[in-house]
């Protein structure tokens, strides 16, 4: 390199040509510089030519015959120490080459020389284009003019695409002769010429120079030309530097054209009022709307990018924001209160405040914003929370005086051709607007710590409880829509839906619903509809059907929350809770029998109401789901309601009178009797909802509706109507519950759900569907149970609690058919033990498709059976079990010409001889041993012995620790004293769990089965005599099953 002559200068720039002609597209493809360099530094990667380019070919060449020599070396050093130890590995190697080679005196030398040629060959490149530029610029002297306004249009506009760009590249000479062309004094032809270069520059460029502070100087103050061509082109190419250039660039364009919209706002040439209106048409409103747009897209978008640039950038954006919104008239300006503000303009275009609702995600800028607001801008807030305030006591005045006040969010969104804004919209719209900042600030703690707020009309401070009691009252004072319009209601701009948005955000925010819902004066604002209609005083809301629901929807938000079902049982305060009067769930409960009554004469003959009935019904649901709940509802009685209601129902819809000739006579019909059918399916819900908890099953029992409930739940299952999760596991657990009492499982039973649990079992372990083309044989499962089959096991297994076992196989034998069909399908408990546990003839065996895997799953299923002892009793005494797996042990043995040899080890045997041992063994792990289900390797596969007849080998039964081994326990003298003692003083319940659990804690394997038992019936037995814990009664129950009557005691 040290020779460079002409030939090698016009060599390299050929090379590098052919390199930039080949990434073109790539190239001019980029939004910004940046972008480019990221492009060609990453070239080797994306590019699979790479290594063919001259150019890189050359590079290799200059490194191969200056620093290859140090390469080597340093390969051989590492080589060295990596035999001795030193140096371990691949990447090690590479990174210590690369280190030392860097640090060279060659590779220096090579990278200052590669530095002087290139400067010298991108010199030249970059002269010989300026050259042909000036040619071609002589050439198209004449039509450049004519021209112009297409490229300006084609180049500037904010909707550019990067495929019809034509930069121009301007030296920093030639920007600071655009900035002294572009300021204002200059003419406007001198003006408009370097405009128009200005657009052909990248962006980009135009911002990262030194001139750029200047240059935004003269554009902003040209954003005011009376020239309104001239000042949109700026406009658009703001719009152009927004979408194509980094936000640490565009900051300064934001804030640029912030502080213009900010100044004009406070200059004396501006003199819209609030009273005048504001016609959008107007070509002047128009140019005005078109930079607050440009402004709210920048909001919206900058939040996506501002994380990787420091924080003081974003703070300006922020900071020029909010010093716009807060431009007001003096206050003691005479025009003050009517004056229409920037933030009425940024609230037509952003009704809800989307931009806030971005800059409040992330803790990064919401901790900027929480700041600037509290420290400099709190008047924002209070002018959001003086128009929301504002608002509501126009409502307010409205309704008392029976004229609704004009519904502005339906009245303009119904007329697409209006382009013009009366003030009373103007208003309404900043309200919304208001109405979502608020909501969206109120949601984070920081937030809420900005209030209390002061306001010059009013002299108490306003708080986050009393702007959460005006948003609800907002509710049922706010204008609504006619009924027919309920189901799209929420779709529009409507105080009611957007208030019930935010507060639905609220309650699934359980921590901020904690410190603001559950509060007795935000709730006290939601029952206040339902407290009047009870009451009987005059009503004053402009729909109460739908004010009803809305708070119904609330309401069960709050109660599915543990904390929020607490606040609703007990109040803010608990000790003076009954003192200061009843709590929301006796107001709730009370208000939803006389709905189930029909005693509410402002209800009567509305359309709506089986809708506020199935609200409120839901809100109670949620609360007597729990014990503590359930206790609370039971002095009302209202399973007894709902029973009433749904007995009602039923007569009914069983007297559909028969249908005349004529089609609106059907019609009607049958719109009646869907929606008595749809009425009476909420009620059966409702009262099926009881069985969650024990107490509440027992209270569904006396209502007669059990077996109609349970229709409903498989009919319900069966079209799989569950929407989610979490009712197909609500829906199992009153499986499980109801499994758990005689009347519930006879009713499963009848119902048809055991059935088609069973036959669903079977298709998936035997034979599958009927209509089921087999193509292939099915893979053999790994697992004893298959994956296929677990979620059919697991519901058998809590299905079969004792009651039901005993409701579903006393007194039955086993069919112990001759001979059984493949197509003969299982559809009972008794056929599943007959066919899959108890197979005792060939025809059984055979009767099977997998037969190994259908009996272990029949064997695991005894299994877990088993360990209820009085199912195991009654199994034993029916079946004899054990006597049919001992004769299956003995039969699988090695056939010898001296007879019977050894058991033959295989998965059957393996887990017929864990049963035997755990049926014929009762007891803990320290009492007996359970022999292991798998096998070990080596010659002793299965080291636990088998056995055919009883008594069990002694190796199963667990050795019983001496007397001497026991040591006396200060914590277990203290338990057995407090269990013997004949007075049990004032908390002696909570004082034998700290005690028990104290001694469970330090030593679990001292209380044997004799304590735990004692401890187990004193503690029942004082249960049963205390009010508050006591769920059932000592006294005689019983339960009528079709003709037949049991009776408990």
């Amino acid at each position: 390199m040290s020779c460079f002559t002409s030939e090698d200068e016009a060599q390299l720039q050929s090379m590098l040509r052919q390199l930039l002609q080949s990434v073109k597209e790539k190239i001019t493809g980029a939004p910004s510089v940046e972008c480019a360099e990221e492009i060609l530094l990453h070239l080797e990667e994306t590019d699979e030519n790479f290594h063919n380019y001259e150019f890189v070919k050359y590079l290799r060449k200059c490194i191969n015959s200056t620093v290859g020599s140090v390469i080597e070396e340093e390969i051989e050093k590492c080589i060295s120490a990596q035999s001795q130890g030193e140096v371990s590995g691949y990447d090690m190697l590479v990174q210590h080459v690369t280190k030392k080679t860097r640090e060279s005196k060659e590779y220096r030398e090579m990278m200052h020389a590669l530095k002087n040629v290139m400067m010298v060959v991108v010199e030249s490149l970059i002269n010989k284009f300026e050259e042909d530029q000036m040619h071609n610029k002589e050439l198209d002297i004449k039509p450049k003019k004519e021209r112009r306004s297409g490229y300006y249009t084609d180049n500037c506009s904010d909707s550019d695409s990067s495929f019809n760009r034509s930069y121009t590249f301007l030296s920093q000479e030639q920007l600071q002769l655009l900035v002294e062309r572009l300021d204002p004094i200059q003419p406007m032809e001198v003006r408009q010429e370097a405009l128009q270069t200005l657009c052909f520059a990248p962006p980009s460029d135009i911002l990262n120079s030194e001139t750029w502070p200047d240059l935004r100087k003269h554009l902003t103050t040209s954003l005011s030309d009376p020239d309104t061509a001239f000042s949109e082109k700026i406009l658009r190419f703001y719009a152009k530097a927004f979408s194509s250039s980094p936000f640490n660039m565009t900051r300064d364009v934001y804030t640029s054209l912030a502080r213009h919209l900010e100044l004009y706002f406070l200059s004396g040439e501006y003199s819209l009022r609030i009273s005048a209106g504001l016609d959008v048409s107007n070509p002047h409103i128009d140019r005005l709307l078109k930079k607050v747009r440009l402004l709210n897209e920048y909001q919206k978008e900058a939040p996506s990018s501002w994380i990787r640039h420091p924080e003081k950038y974003m703070e300006e954006v922020v900071d020029s924001t909010f010093s716009l919104l807060s431009v007001n008239h003096e206050p003691n300006h005479p025009a003050s209160p009517d004056f229409l503000s920037p933030v009425y303009f940024l609230a037509l275009l952003d009704i809800k405040a989307v931009w806030f609702k971005k800059w409040m995600h992330a803790y990064y800028s919401r901790a900027v914003v929480l700041r600037l607001l509290e420290k400099k801008y709190k008047s924002l807030i209070n002018a959001a929370v003086q128009q929301c305030l504002d608002y509501f006591e126009s409502c307010k005045a409205g309704v008392n005086k029976n004229s609704s006040v004009s519904d502005f969010s339906h009245q303009h969104c119904s007329d697409e051709q209006n382009f013009s804004y009366a003030g009373q919209e103007l208003q309404y719209v900043y309200f919304v607007h208001s109405l979502c900042l608020l909501g969206r600030l109120l949601v984070y703690k920081q937030g809420q710590n900005l209030f209390p707020v002061e306001l010059k009309n009013k002299k108490d401070r306003v708080s986050v409880t009393d702007l959460l009691v005006l948003f609800t009252q907002l509710i049922y004072y706010s204008p609504s829509y006619p009924k027919t319009a309920l189901a799209g209601h929420t779709d529009s701009y409507s105080p009611t839906s957007l208030v019930m948005e935010i507060l639905q955000v609220f309650c699934d925010q359980t921590g901020c619903a904690a410190e603001c819902l559950y509060t007795d004066a935000v709730i006290d604002a939601l029952l206040h509809p339902v407290q009047s209609v009870l009451s009987g005083t005059e009503v004053y809301l402009n729909c109460l059907e739908t004010t009803l629901i809305d708070v119904a929807d609330i309401l069960a938000r709050i109660a599915a929350v543990d904390d929020g079902l607490s606040f609703f049982l007990h109040g803010e305060n608990e000790k003076t809770a009954k003192e200061d009067g009843p709590t929301a769930v006796h107001v709730i409960v009370q208000f939803t029998k006389k709905l189930l009554h029909d005693d509410i004469s402002l209800l009567s003959g509305s359309e709506l109401l089986p809708v506020v009935k199935g609200a409120f019904i839901f809100v109670c649901r949620q609360m007597y789901r729990t014990c503590e709940g359930l206790q609370m509802l039971i002095p009302y009685g209202l399973h007894e309601s709902m029973g009433e209601a749904w007995k009602k129902m039923s007569l009914l819809s069983e007297r559909v009178p028969t249908p005349v000739t004529g089609v609106d006579s059907i019609s009607s019909i049958s719109l009646e009797s869907k929606n008595s059918l749809l009425w009476e399916e909420t009620l059966l819900d409702a009262l099926l909802n009881f069985s969650a908890t024990p107490k509440g099953l027992f209270l569904l029992h006396s209502t007669g509706a059990m077996n109609d409930c349970v229709n409903f739940m498989f009919s319900s299952l069966s079209k799989k109507l569950q929407a989610n999760e979490y009712e197909e596991f609500g829906n199992k657990v009153i499986i499980t519950q109801m499994a758990t009492t005689p009347s519930g499982a006879v009713a499963l039973q009848s119902s048809g759900f055991i059935k088609a649990l069973v036959t669903e079992l079977w298709a998936l372990l035997e034979c599958g569907k009927d209509d089921l083309r087999i193509t292939q044989p099915q893979s053999t499962p790994i697992d004893p149970i298959d994956q296929s089959c677990q979620k059919s096991f697991l519901s058998l297994i809590n299905l079969l609690t004792y009651p039901a076992v005993f409701e579903l196989l006393s007194k039955q034998d086993t069919p112990n058919k001759p001979v059984y069909s493949f197509r003969e399908v299982p559809t009972d408990i008794i056929d599943i033990i007959d066919r899959l546990i108890i197979l005792n003839s060939e025809a059984k065996i055979h009767s099977l498709f997998s037969y190994e895997q259908s009996h272990i799953f029949g064997l695991r299923f005894l299994n877990v059976l088993c360990c209820e002892l009085n199912t195991l009793l009654l199994l034993e005494s029916q079946y004899k079990v054990s006597q049919v797996l001992l004769t299956a042990q003995e039969e699988n043995v090695i056939e010898t010409s001296e007879g019977p040899g050894d058991f033959i080890i295989d998965g059957l045997s393996v887990e017929r001889n864990h049963v035997l041992v755990r049926i014929n063994l009762i007891g803990g792990p320290r009492e007996r041993i359970l022999p292991l289900r798998v096998l070990d390797k080596g010659s002793n596969s299965y080291p636990w012995p088998m056995f055919s007849s009883l008594p069990l080998p002694k190796c199963y039964l667990a050795e019983t620790p001496r007397k001497g081994e026991f040591r006396q326990d200060k914590d277990l003298d203290k338990l057995l004293s407090l269990l013997k003692s004949p007075e049990k003083q004032s908390g002696w319940a909570e004082i034998c769990r700290k005690q028990f659990y104290k001694v469970m804690k330090a030593r679990p394997d001292i209380i044997s089965g004799t304590i735990l038992a004692e401890l187990i019936e004193k503690f029942v037995s004082h249960l049963s005599e205390s009010q508050l814990d006591c769920y059932f009664s000592t006294g005689n129950d019983k339960v009528q099953r079709g003709g037949v009557s049991f009776e408990h005691k």
